[in-house]
């Protein structure tokens, strides 16, 4: 990877035969034609040939009432199987019990890979967006199949057998993809961690997972700056028992520092096999797991299995944007969210795609590059978070309308509900009032799409920044406090759902108790998602944000229970609650109240000391924008903190504070917070 690269030219490796990438870079990419269409047109695809010449409500119908002929049809025609399923699902979430497709065998590399291989091996599966502006890198589907079982074998060779569990910390890059890929093919679980979490969040995750190998780069380049990989996974593993050996690649030329663990990737890749036999796969068993925030501090590793997540992934990667054969997906994700994983990697690769790895930043090397990239990599769908967009459209629309966007048919939003502002921006300025703009409601748990505009009937409106309909199978109710079914349009209340879907997550790893406390428990019979929502006079959702203590910072979820351990260890912090508050870019950050105890130091000490420890553990973008020291919290007679008294007085609205055990704490609250801001105010 370490290469210097020319529009146009091949990318090799200094290695000792052609491995993971024999690269073709530069060009434009081939797509298809993108016809101008309205926002009312949408793309009804042939699901199987059982489900031929049905219109969207009949669709609909099926989907809900008959699910097994619905989804068995699809995943029987869709999915190359070794073994056919012999029951379409077995699913009581009165139990927590979701399995789908029990008694098949397959393989999920073989989905994504040989199958597009034999008949389409020069097709682009991958178009590498580096950091560095003009120099994209292409992989076909049989390059990509080819590194794929080199590193799949390279895997093997050192020990990694099927069930085991391998931790991916690098940048967005082909040879990433080639390593998720690589786990799916010898039957490992890959759990990527996000390249920007620290040392001690990877140790945490490669702890609780008990991974026996990690895959990492030497540096990623993001922004024009290169970021130190190994030296983050050298501190994480020194505590991590389980790890046998960390796999290094090269993603710049600068020297990793050396350990005793090292395993040099590309030359390990440069001796291996370029055929590696699949490992055939039940149905339920675990693809990957992916680490996400709850109410409580330690994150939990969901896991996803094999056929249901792959076939949920396709399906809704082609009805939400309307894919069709020959588009160039643009997915402006990570890999290391389930965006990445979903709309990146596992459903374009399943249906035959073009999918763009974007590794640079929106802004970089100025604010027209996402659209620069538009035009000349040819992409049709793009689809990207409101915080980038919130940031995009303070800037001149010209930085926009000087590229040629053409190409784009769909416009579609995810990570967090869309401000109006930012969609008629996206809508207007980006579409040119043309293109669909499909603003999704899904999570880490769900395995994709949930709630979207699309798929809908011909002609179908297209509410602006909301969610609006129900994929296929998905059920959503509202329910309220006492576990009512809220009826009717106009309400608001917990939105849950009432059957299982093949995406949705299996358990948490290592947990199960606490993956049917935290979303059946709740409303039983039902999966609680965490969100509110509200229904419109005509029957369409609006997601009106979470329900339990977790924050989305830029569309990433954390719960403050791990920001507030983290600060917990500050040894001048006897206690601290956080909360999230609203932000014009970033949609929400997070807001920490502190008591601190009597001592030498000043405040200006501390909090430095924090904003490091919060970094430490966690990663940058959970260090808390606003921190408020005062000398109480507010507390119910139980001894629970009320943050929604905090969250009133971080808004300067206060509410009902007859449960609070010393209701004087909060004018405490309300002079300390009135004080900080005239102090903030007055430096301005």
């Amino acid at each position: 990877m370490a290469a210097v690269l020319r529009r146009g030219s091949v990318l090799r490796l200094r290695l000792p035969a052609p491995v993971w990438l024999p690269l073709r870079g530069g060009g434009r990419a081939i797509c298809s034609s993108a016809p101008r269409h309205g926002d009312s047109e949408c793309f009804t695809p042939t699901l199987s040939a059982r489900l031929a010449g049905l219109s969207y409500p009949e669709l609909q119908q099926m989907s809900r009432e008959d699910p097994d002929t619905f989804w068995g049809s699809i995943a029987q025609e869709r999915l190359s199987w070794t073994k056919p399923f012999e029951r379409v699902q077995d699913c009581d979430l009165d139990k927590g019990q979701v399995r789908w497709f029990l008694g098949g065998r397959l393989n999920v590399s073989v989905n994504c890979l040989d199958v597009h291989a034999q008949t389409h091996p020069e097709r682009v599966a991958l178009i590498w967006e580096r950091d560095e502006p003009g120099t994209e890198v292409k992989v076909t589907y049989r390059e990509l199949l080819e590194s794929t079982c080199r590193l799949a074998n390279a895997l093997r060779s050192h020990g990694v057998l099927k069930g085991d569990r391998v931790a991916i910390y690098m940048p967005v890059s082909p040879l990433a993809v080639a390593a998720m890929l690589a786990c799916a093919r010898i039957g490992a679980v890959h759990t990527v961690v996000f390249a920007g979490f620290s040392s001690e969040a990877l140790a945490g995750r490669i702890q609780d997972a008990q991974c026996k190998v990690v895959v990492t780069c030497n540096q990623a380049v993001r922004g024009g700056r290169a970021i130190d990989l190994k030296t983050t996974v050298d501190a994480a593993v020194r505590t991590c028992s389980s790890v046998k050996h960390v796999f290094v690649a090269q993603r710049t030329s600068s020297p990793a520092p050396k350990g005793d663990l090292d395993v040099p990737l590309e030359e390990a890749m440069g001796r291996e096999s370029a055929d590696c036999p699949p490992e055939p796969m039940d149905s339920e068993d675990p693809l990957f797991m992916l680490y996400t925030s709850g109410s409580t501090g330690k994150p939990k590793g969901i896991v996803h299995t094999q056929a249901g997540y792959l076939l949920y992934a396709a399906l809704t990667h082609q009805c939400v944007f309307g894919y069709r054969p020959g588009d160039v997906f643009g997915c402006m994700a990570d890999i290391g969210w389930i965006t990445g994983h979903s709309y990146v990697v596992y459903g374009p690769l399943c249906n035959g795609a073009t999918s763009v790895l974007f590794e640079s930043t929106p802004t970089y090397p100025d604010p027209g590059r996402y659209w620069e990239v538009v035009e000349r990599l040819g992409i049709n769908q793009f689809y990207g978070a409101p915080t980038a967009l919130r940031l995009l459209l303070k800037y001149d629309e010209s930085w926009v309308t000087r590229y040629d966007r053409s190409s784009l048919r769909t416009l579609g939003s995810v990570g967090e509900p869309i401000n109006h502002e930012a969609w008629e921006w996206f809508h207007r300025v980006v579409g040119d009032g043309r293109c669909p703009l499909v603003d999704t409601w899904w999570q880490t748990e769900t395995g994709g799409v949930c709630i979207a505009p699309h798929p809908a009937e011909d002609g179908a409106p297209i509410v602006p920044a909301m969610a609006m309909r129900p994929f296929y199978g998905v059920e959503p109710v509202l329910l309220g406090d006492k576990g009512e079914c809220l009826q009717g349009p106009g309400v608001r209340g917990a939105l849950c759902i009432k059957k299982a879907w093949p995406g949705l997550a299996r358990t948490i790893y290592g947990d199960h108790q606490r993956y049917l406390d935290a979303y059946f428990k709740p409303y039983p019979g039902h999966y609680f998602t965490g969100d509110g929502a509200w229904r419109s006079e005509d029957g369409f959702y609006q997601i009106t944000g979470r329900t339990d203590d977790v924050i989305n910072i830029s569309g990433h979820r954390l719960g403050t229970a791990e920001i507030e351990d983290a600060l917990d260890e500050h040894p001048a912090v006897p206690e601290a609650a956080v909360i999230g508050v609203p932000h014009s870019i970033k949609g929400e950050v997070p807001f920490a109240f502190l008591v601190l105890k009597d001592g030498e130091q000043t405040q200006e000490v501390i909090l430095k000391e924090l904003r490091l420890l919060v970094a430490t553990k966690i990663a940058k973008y959970a260090i808390p924008d606003h921190f408020l020291v005062v000398k109480r919290l507010p507390k119910t007679r139980s001894g629970k903190i009320m943050r929604r008294i905090l969250r009133t007085v971080a808004a300067g609205a206060l509410g009902d504070t007859s449960t609070l055990d010393d209701p004087s704490v909060v004018t405490e609250i309300i002079a300390a917070h009135l004080t900080t801001q005239t102090h903030t105010r007055s430096q301005t």
